[in-house]
């Protein structure tokens, strides 16, 4: 719970990091220029995680308490930038990924129904050309149950893998939106 600019209690969810300097939330071997720079996974993980066990219905702030000064503190809006920046990333990358997977799924569901289709028709085929008897007929439950198995990956996708990749994106965005303050 914080105050706002006019006494005002507020809630807020609140993450604070304590390092010694900005430079240690981001990858030391991304060559690219700071404000596009990953954070380092470490540092990521870290806020991801408290970031899940927060209020969802909250926004998030996020407090970096820095021990030492450095060129990067002399321009807070930039370390502000490249970490929002950074989940923004992850929100689309993430975003990207749903739209990727339901195409995939789209494509195995064609390929499921068309093999179902074909282990029912073959099913029925067997039996009408070699009658009924036992072996016969478990040829043809068989070929019905490959059928049902080959549309078990695109029930898993429509039913249950876009679940997890939509509620990090959900959390990424509220990162990407987070207040970040650098304090020394």
């Amino acid at each position: 719970m914080s105050r706002n600019d006019h006494g005002k209690s507020t809630v807020q969810a609140e993450i604070d990091i304590r390092i010694a300097r900005i430079d240690q939330l981001f990858e030391t071997f991304d060559p690219s220029p700071f404000r596009e720079r990953d954070l380092d996974p470490a540092a990521t993980a870290f806020i991801v995680d408290w970031a899940r066990e927060l209020n969802r219905s909250i926004p998030i702030e996020l407090h970096l308490h820095v021990r030492y000064a450095g060129p990067e503190q002399e321009a807070p809006e930039e370390v502000v930038s490249a970490i929002q920046g950074y989940f923004q990333r992850r929100a689309d990358a993430a975003t990207r990924e749903i739209r990727e997977l339901f195409r995939t799924g789209r494509i195995y569901l064609l390929v499921g129904l068309l093999i179902l289709l074909l282990s029912l028709g073959g099913a029925e085929a067997v039996i009408y050309l070699f009658g009924n008897r036992p072996s016969v007929t478990l040829l043809a439950e068989s070929l019905i149950i490959l059928g049902w198995v080959a549309n078990w990956k695109p029930l898993e996708i429509f039913l249950y893998d876009w679940w997890p990749i939509r509620r990090d994106a959900r959390l990424f965005r509220r990162l990407a939106a987070a207040r970040v303050t650098v304090q020394g």
